[in-house]
């Protein structure tokens, strides 16, 4: 027999979520704060927004079986859901037609468990489920570096196999780091007000991914384009005095390097300017402040893992997590949590 635990319960933890709301149609993390959603008027911007790319619920539970139920989905593609127990190897499934999914087989006595929600696609959980005579606690964790990571459809990550396999989460688990992904599938355009909630945001570290969907869309254009860079990063600052932002110029994309996109920039002149922009902010005194060249991360030589010449593959995003791990610690920039200064 199953008991049902709400998706408010005390003892839940959403992590990787800005805001989360609990409603009768059942319960939805956003990944930008729903409360001044009209700050965000852009609606596909809000859509992905929706969708819940790192966000995981964590608790302790002595239950042998974890189910859940959620609104049925309304398309084909949603994402797999993720289980990890006690930091092990993820389980996974996906929601069937009519909105349920479970885990069972788990190990007897107390555990840690995160559920991993779809990184992509329409989700809302109505309730979880457990072993009827089980009980659930809220978890105590240690202090952990916190991972902050914006950028577009290929930060948000839909072709990954599962919401564990995305880069930003096996960069997460690498490092041990609370992670938040502001992964948002082509609705990298380095938004103000976006801007303002990754510097509101606590963070150890932050991973900006930027210029690929300026390409695409063209955003801004050669006189525009180096100054919103500046100022974005500079909000990001001004939240964030001391911790390291890393910069990630786009990853290699063949048809795209030489090609004049909607404005008046190739891709090499986006990857160009995103250096330039951080190179200017070093000269004036940002010594936290790293830009890293997207194709050391996925180049010319892995070409083949873009399965449309733009967006990584399931094995194109685990290349990803490996170089970005390895840049990372060169770096040396994964540092323990600090206050963030609005808590000071």
């Amino acid at each position: 027999m199953e008991r049902s635990v709400r998706p408010d319960h005390d003892a839940l933890i959403w992590e990787g979520a800005i805001e989360v709301v609990h409603g009768p149609d059942g319960s939805r993390p956003w990944r930008l704060p729903y409360s001044k959603i009209e700050l965000f008027p852009t609606e596909s911007l809000r859509a992905h927004a929706a969708m819940c790319a790192g966000v995981r619920i964590v608790f302790d539970t002595d239950s042998t079986t974890v189910a859940g139920s959620a609104a049925a989905p309304v398309d084909q593609v949603l994402s797999p859901v993720d289980l990890v127990v006690d930091g092990g190897a993820a389980m996974s499934t996906r929601v069937d037609e009519d909105g349920r999914f479970q885990f069972s087989g788990l190990p007897a006595g107390r555990k840690r468990v995160e559920l991993w929600l779809p990184q992509y696609g329409d989700f809302r959980l109505l309730s979880l489920g457990v072993d009827e005579r089980s009980e659930i606690w809220r978890p105590e964790h240690p202090p952990r570096p916190r991972l902050l990571v914006y950028g577009s459809s290929i930060t948000h990550c839909r072709d990954a196999l599962s919401p564990t396999q995305t880069w930003p989460a096996l960069l997460a688990s690498e490092f041990g780091a609370d992670l938040t992904c502001l992964g948002l599938d082509g609705q990298c355009h380095l938004d103000p007000m976006v801007a303002r909630v990754l510097s509101a945001r606590p963070a150890e570290l932050i991973v900006a991914c930027l210029g690929i969907n300026v390409h695409g869309n063209g955003s801004y254009n050669s006189r525009s384009f180096l100054p919103t860079v500046l100022g974005f990063l500079s909000t990001l600052r001004d939240g964030h005095p001391d911790i390291p932002i890393v910069v990630l110029s786009p990853i290699v994309s063949p048809s795209r390097e030489t090609k004049i996109g909607r404005a008046d920039l190739t891709l090499a002149d986006i990857r160009s300017d995103v250096h330039r922009a951080v190179q200017i902010l070093q000269n004036v005194g940002d010594a936290t402040l790293h830009a890293v060249d997207g194709r050391d991360i996925l180049g010319p030589d892995h070409a083949h893992l873009l399965y449309d010449g733009i967006h990584p593959n399931a094995e194109g995003y685990k290349h990803m997590a490996r170089q970005l791990i390895t840049t990372l610690r060169t770096l040396n920039v994964i540092n323990q949590p600090q206050p963030h200064p609005a808590a000071r």
